[in-house]
């Protein structure tokens, strides 16, 4: 049996430790929101590779650290593809002295958590959105042993 959520890369070397753990955490963080769990993939790439799907997708010249594509056709179901710039987590990971680990867990949660509806363009979306991240990421020990 295939599992639900699935990582790759593409155009970089990264490997994803406790997949298992993670897989386990973002599950039980889309149950707690009362969404149904199809399918997502999870793709980390460098900060080239995002730029061109920003650019080519969303008309955006910028490079990020996240790009989510919702694409369920149900309400409440969630099937997404998840870009990830590893190059940019470690970026933001370094600016905002944390370990790389705990940034990259946070984008990987964010990701999941727009999926859940949540916003984050607002001061009052945003402030939402990153009570929800620090919620869920105080829970994570409890996958990850």
């Amino acid at each position: 049996m295939s599992s639900k959520i699935n990582f790759f890369t593409e155009e970089i070397d990264f490997k994803l430790k406790n997949k298992k753990y993670l897989r386990s955490w973002i599950e039980a963080t889309i149950a707690a929101e009362n969404y149904v769990l199809k399918e997502v993939n999870y793709i980390f790439c460098p900060d080239a590779y995002l730029l061109k799907i920003n650019q080519d997708y969303l008309r955006h010249d910028t490079y990020t650290d996240i790009i989510t594509f919702d694409n369920a056709d149900t309400e409440k179901e969630i099937v997404s593809d998840i870009f990830i710039s590893i190059e940019r987590v470690a970026e933001n990971a370094s600016t905002y002295q944390l370990a790389f680990l705990q940034e990259l867990y946070r984008v990987m949660i964010h990701g999941a958590l727009h999926l859940c509806g949540y916003k984050d363009k607002s001061p009052k979306d945003k402030k939402l959105m990153t009570g929800k991240e620090n919620f869920y990421l105080s829970r994570i020990h409890d996958f990850i042993k």
